[in-house]
């Protein structure tokens, strides 16, 4: 048996998937980018008038991900140190894997889950990073 969760506060999914979903003790979020709940704003992208990356802070979009999941995680019954795996798909690592990486470190050093990061042409939306993520309840 499993149970979906969405949350109030992370943004609302493109498609037809729910932020999460709980298979017993575990939660499995789908992949959470930077946008912000009830906007189609990207904290620090900016478009040109076609929709396409004109620039990006890859710092700003690391922060916004890394609070979407927080707030994800809580509203299913959760919490940050119950992380247990963190995939993360990055559309330029040669670029921003280092400024990534640093970020991530601070989130993450009091809970060391496992983490796989990967380079991807591109995203469904003009974002920089997404994580997938896998916690205990």
């Amino acid at each position: 048996m499993s149970q979906a969760t969405d949350s109030s506060r992370a943004p609302e999914p493109v498609g037809l998937y729910p932020h999460a979903r709980r298979v017993g003790d575990l939660l499995f979020l789908s992949g959470v980018g930077p946008r912000e709940r009830g906007t189609k704003k990207i904290p620090g992208v900016e478009l040109d008038e076609q929709g396409n990356i004109v620039s990006y802070d890859i710092e700003d979009q690391c922060h916004s991900v890394f609070r979407n999941i927080r707030y994800i995680l809580e509203d299913a019954g959760s919490s940050w140190d119950k992380i247990v795996d963190v995939t993360v798909f990055l559309t330029n690592m040669k670029d921003d894997f280092a400024t990534y990486n640093r970020i991530y470190a601070e989130y993450f050093k009091d809970n060391r889950p496992c983490r796989t990061t990967v380079e991807i042409n591109c995203l469904p939306t003009p974002i920089a990073i997404e994580l997938k993520v896998v916690a205990t309840v």
